[in-house]
């Protein structure tokens, strides 16, 4: 198995397909607002080509970093929903509360691919389940930091095509053109993917992405980002 391969397998093992989108547009977003802050006082020249690769690349470690552990926290907190739904559940005053407290927890996420009659079963069932379980103490596990470490590696991956330019030309101007251009490209492919989940019309999410995704780099710049 090639390597590429095993790093695709690694992060949809560990990121699930709007996980994996939303952390790639999360590195562009960076370092499209690195570069282009960076760029307005940029110096001419190696030096000012250096500020700009640096801001690109530190950028994107640094939130890299960030999204990893907000990943394990969202984990932690996700789990511990679980554990305060046993708990309602075998704190209700009666039967029928804990029904509906089972209900409000699963059918809006099942409306659409139910009938009422099967959700009302697959409610008992949870309630009956919950009853006699017993709620785990949250603790961060394995697959929660390799999660972390997916998160972490999407971010920057994201920002080494646009981080190339400063590596290979010496005019600031030229490579932040260049660097801009491929994130924008890159932007438009995140949309066009992201059409395949969504089950939309690929070119018109690809286009949407890229007029969304310089909005938000746009408002990063305007608030100080």
């Amino acid at each position: 198995m090639s390597t590429d391969h095993k790093r695709e397998d690694f992060f949809q093992k560990h990121l699930d397909p709007a996980s994996r989108l939303g952390e790639i547009l999360f590195g562009l977003i960076m370092v499209l607002t690195a570069t282009l802050t960076a760029g307005l006082t940029v110096a001419k020249g190696e030096a000012g080509v250096r500020r700009l690769l640096f801001s690109a690349v530190g950028c994107n470690i640094a939130w890299g970093i960030i999204d990893g552990i907000m990943y394990v926290m969202n984990c932690l907190i996700e789990r511990g929903s679980k554990a305060r739904l046993v708990r309602a559940v075998q704190g209700a005053p009666d039967p029928a509360a804990a029904l509906d407290i089972v209900r409000a927890a699963v059918e809006p996420e099942m409306e659409s691919l139910s009938t009422p009659e099967d959700r009302e079963a697959l409610c008992q069932a949870i309630l009956k389940h919950l009853a006699h379980a017993r709620p785990r103490k949250t603790r961060v596990t394995k697959q929660d930091l390799h999660g972390a470490v997916a998160c972490f590696w999407l971010v920057f991956l994201t920002c080494l095509p646009a981080a190339a330019p400063f590596l290979i030309f010496s005019h600031p101007t030229q490579a932040l053109r260049i660097s801009n251009g491929l994130s924008i490209a890159m932007l438009f492919f995140i949309g066009h993917k992201w059409a395949k989940y969504a089950n939309t019309n690929r070119l018109g999410a690809g286009l949407a992405m890229v007029v969304v995704g310089l909005a938000l780099v746009g408002v990063a710049i305007l608030l100080g980002g």
